[in-house]
This record gives structure tokens, sequence and C-alpha cells, in this order.
């Protein structure tokens, strides 16, 4: 019998589990998903988990029940790739046959000293726990601070103006305007609502110190109850550890077929692998759906394709708050109602229909 572990029960490492479960093409495996808790976790909305906006019951999907499947939860420290076993921090050990390695991101600091130390994070359940723990209790008429005027950034900072009317936030970007690798017309127009919303945005920012409840902008500083970073992600650094090819975010350089070089029975999905496209969900989960289609030819000792199919991704779309929202869907740009409306019954199908 194949053993296949699964290390994330994130997006791509939950599809494969999924695709694996449902294969009609496979017998005689069983599967190990590590995680560090017992259910997925909806990391897209982090952001409303730490401003306030939703309980955390809210973003969580149960994993699949199959006697094929075993559940096992811990940190994992290391991937041994030459002995083919995963190694924990409480020194417990499993091998494997076959290893699809999906265990997400973590800030990068960039080297801004205090960085890590003096700011909070929304890039793991825990820690999003943690923000929003500080954030409410933040005495009426506090200041918020988050660093980075991407994606997360913009999201966390006008779901916080719906959830603490109260507060001062500042979002910090080094761009000229927010969301600046996307078309001109839809970083304006997220810009302009934020301003109109009372959010403070410093454009052209460069931090470069944080010390406690303190922002260094050009040097000077500015005074904040609580600093959020949104400003950069690198890989797990169970990926930045192992003596592989990688690229400059410290993701792992895989082939077409997404296993490692020189390791055709390691598998990298997520924001772990490098790739041509921005990270995002909807990428993982589209690794995982080739993963599977390649396990289930080298399981049938079939030879693998000599061309991949081509990702094709949906688009991109973001909340303003619960009533607002941007979207990009190919060359076409998405603003107001419309796009927060589709946010919404997209998460609420993935919620409910996944798997």
């Amino acid at each position: 019998m194949k053993h296949i572990v699964v290390l994330g029960g994130g997006y791509g490492g939950l599809k494969v589990v999924q695709k694996l479960l449902g294969s009609t093409r496979l017998s005689n495996f069983k599967i190990t998903l590590v995680n560090k808790v017992p259910y997925h976790c909806l990391k897209t909305e982090f952001y409303a988990l730490a401003a306030g906006t939703e309980a955390e019951s809210q973003l969580r999907v149960n994993f699949p029940i199959d006697k094929r499947l075993e559940l096992k939860y811990g940190n994992v420290q290391a991937v041994h790739l030459a002995e083919k076993t995963v190694s924990f921090n409480n020194s417990d050990s499993l091998s494997y046959d076959q290893l699809v390695i999906g265990l997400g991101c973590e800030d990068k600091y960039h080297g801004v000293p205090g960085a890590k130390e003096h700011t909070l994070s929304i890039q793991s359940i825990r820690k999003t726990r943690m923000t929003n723990h500080k954030i409410q209790e933040i005495a009426h008429g506090g200041t918020v601070s988050i660093v980075g005027g991407g994606l997360s950034g913009v999201e966390l900072a006008s779901e916080l103006r719906e959830s603490r009317p109260d507060l001062k936030i500042i979002l910090f970007d080094r761009g000229k305007t927010v969301l600046s690798v996307f078309p001109a017309r839809l970083n304006q127009y997220v810009q302009k609502w934020l301003i109109n919303h009372g959010v403070t945005v410093i454009n052209h920012a460069n931090i470069t110190k944080v010390e406690t409840n303190f922002v260094y902008n050009h040097d000077e500083p500015t005074y904040s109850d609580a600093i959020i970073w949104t400003a950069g992600i690198q890989a797990n650094k169970v990926i930045r550890n192992l003596d592989i090819e990688k690229d400059g975010m410290g993701r792992a350089i895989v082939s077409r077929y997404h296993f490692l070089k020189g390791y055709e029975d390691v598998f990298v999905v997520g924001d772990c692998a490098s790739s041509t496209h921005a990270p995002s969900a909807q990428l993982a989960e589209a690794q995982g759906e080739q993963v599977v289609m390649v396990i289930e030819k080298m399981f049938n000792n079939e030879p693998l394709p000599k061309t991949m199919p081509k990702i094709k991704l949906k688009g991109v779309l973001g909340s303003l708050g619960k009533k607002h929202g941007f979207g990009l869907m190919g060359e076409r740009t998405l603003i107001g109602r419309v796009p927060r409306v589709i946010k919404s019954g997209v998460l609420w199908m993935y919620k409910y229909h996944t798997g």
C-alpha cells in the first residue's frame, strides 16, 4: 500500500486530498494529512477575523472523513528528502512514498529592524486571533497602523473601518497608490474609497524601523496602539531550509509536473511553489488538481504528458467592507457593489460545496 503524505491543509493540500479520495484511477493507498489545527481555514478571509467582523467558526471547513485518510496534527520541523521522512517539533517522524508540501507562507520583513518583534500578523489562524484580541482591546480613539497596501492590507483597513469606526486607521504603502499592480481604474477607485471612509493612506512610504507602539516612515515615528504587517510574504521555513533550488521568495523551483527537480516523489503547491502567477487560493487549488493527475499516471505506470494543461485563473476579487468591492476578471475591471456580491457568492459556494 502506497502512503501519500500531505503537509498542510490549506487550499492546495485540501484539494489534493479531495481529488485523491475521489479518484477512480487509484487503489491500495492511504493518505496522512498533516495540519496544525483540525480544520481547513479560509485564509483569504483572515482580515475579517482580525477586524472582528467575522467569527472564527465562519472561517472553518471540516476535513473529509474517509477510512483511507488519517489526520495528524503538529508542527512540521523538516523534510528529509534522502530518507523520505518528515520530522516534527515533538520528535515524531513520518515516512512517505509520495509527499505533497503545501505549508503556505510566512510574513517577510525585508530586513526592517523590529518589524518581526513589534508587529501583528494575519498569516495564520493563531496569529490572526492575537491580532483581533489586540484590536478589540484598543481604547476609543486609538490608532492602528497597517504596513502594506496590497490586497490583504486594503481589505483589512476597510473591514476595520466598519468594525471600529472610532479608531484612526493609517495605511502605509510604498507605491504611488494602493494595489499598484492593478489597473489604474481599480487602484484609484480603491484608494479614493479608503480616503473617503476615513482611512489615512500614506503612499511612497519607506518603513525604516519598528519599535513598541511606533512605526518609522522615512525615519519619522508614528504612534500606534497596534501595528499590523501585510507588506510581503515568503515561503514556509520548511521549504526555505531545504537544500533545493529556490526563487527570490524562498519558494521551491518545481518541474512542469509540480515535483522537485531530482525528487519525483515530492510535489510542492501553493505559496511554497515558485510560479509565474501571483500567489492565490485559486492557483493552489489548480496546482493541487494537476498534482493528482500526475500521481494517477505514476500509479498506473503511464508516461507523463509532454506538456501540462495551462492553468487558467478566473480573476481576483476583493472586499471594501461588507457592501463594496473590486475585481479583475481577465481584462475587465469591476468596482462597486457587484464584485462584493460575487465574492460573497463564491465564498458561500466554497464553504458549503467544497468537495
